[in-house]
Parts: structure tokens; sequence; C-alpha cells
């Protein structure tokens, strides 16, 4: 059976020797090499190419994160999973971006520190229960954002004009609902659909419920 290569990087000398008694205690798991530094985890990395890179995010001078980035750039097959000790927004989030497959609590009980590698060894990512809820909620809001910016450009007026014509209502309905003269509609229209960069009525009201206009009135 092949064995999944992987590289400890630490800078506390006693967490590594207990990682790697505990990942050798399983016969799928092999350590390779060892890294103190971010900047020696690199080159460890391009020197041993391991299927995974098991690193801790505070490391003295560069970062683990910093180092992640670098890895998963140059060397795509090699997976990264985050270690760390808290379970911080902004660490989870640029751990994420820095290309990661995995992030996970120091405080993780061995045998789902081993299921965590065995998912990551063949391609999914996993992310520490304590913290799935926070990226989902990120998510969540991320795309909140997107969509409200969708429409960051449109007047209240026009976004109710908007909402009229996804729902298939003609200027001289919407003029009526709104109070307003029909030429003023079609100039209302016609700004809409010039700032959201669609060509006709239809495509508007496709945009305005993709985008859920309703919640943002």
């Amino acid at each position: 059976m092949t064995k999944t290569r992987i590289l400890l990087v630490d800078d506390h000398e006693v967490v590594r020797l207990g990682l790697k008694a505990l990942v050798e205690h399983h016969p799928q798991f092999e350590v390779v090499g060892e890294a103190v530094t971010a900047k020696e985890a690199i080159e460890q990395a391009e020197k041993i190419l391991p299927d995974i890179v098991l690193m801790d995010i505070r490391l003295p001078g560069a970062s683990g994160i910093e180092a992640c980035e670098v890895i998963t750039e140059k060397f795509p097959d090699i997976r990264v999973v985050m270690l760390t000790s808290y379970a911080e927004d902004e660490m989870l989030f640029s751990a994420i971006r820095a290309g990661a497959s995995g992030y996970v609590l120091k405080q993780i009980g061995g045998d789902d520190l081993i299921r965590a590698l065995e998912s990551v060894s063949k391609g999914e990512a996993l992310l520490d229960p304590a913290v799935t809820q926070r990226v989902f909620q990120e998510v969540r809001r991320a795309v909140k954002e997107e969509e409200a910016s969708a429409f960051a450009n449109l007047s209240q007026q026009e976004k109710h004009v908007l909402l009229l014509v996804s729902e298939g209502k003609t200027n001289r309905e919407i003029a009526k609902s709104l109070y307003l003269g029909e030429g003023t509609v079609r100039n209302y229209v016609s700004s809409i659909l010039s700032k959201l960069g669609v060509s006709n009525r239809a495509e508007a009201a496709a945009f305005a419920v993709e985008h859920n206009l309703k919640d943002y009135l």
C-alpha cells in the first residue's frame, strides 16, 4: 500500500513529536519531513514534495498562512492542513483564501485528526466542526453583500420601478401605482437598463429576481 507522505510544520518540538507519533501509528501515513518556520516549510515542500503539509498557523517570522499560499501556488498537488489553537474568523478565512484544504483546531481528538487527514488525502476539503458554522455565516453574508451591490447604482425610486417591471407591469401600470407620469417611468426604465447593463425589460426582470430585489426595498 502506498503511504500518504506528510510534512509536519510546528515551532514546538513537543507538538511535532506528538503529531509524528500519532500520525505514524496509522500504517497509511508516513512523516517524511519536519519544519519549524514558514521558510523551512516551503523549502522542505519543494525538496520532499509531500502529499500533505500539516502546519501550524502561528510560526516565528512569516505565518503558516503565508507558507500555505506559496506552497499551494507552486505545488498545486500538495494539500495543506492548517492547525491552530484558536478559532479566529480572520485566520480561518485567510487560510481558505491561501488555498488550505483543511482547517482544524489543536484541541481536536487524535482519531478526528486522522479522519481529517484521510479526508484531505482523498481530495476532500475539511473544516473543524467548531468553525464550519462560521464559514456558512460568512458565505451567506458575502452573498447578501453581492446581491446588495448589484443594485448599488439604482436610486430607491428606480428599485421600486424595477420591482414592478419584474412583476410584469406596463409603464402605464407602473405610473399609476407610483403616481408618476408615463414619460417619467420610461426615463426610469431606460436608466435602469443602462445601469444594470441589460438590453430589455425581460433581462432586467430576470436580474431583479435572481438578485432578490425584494430584500432591498
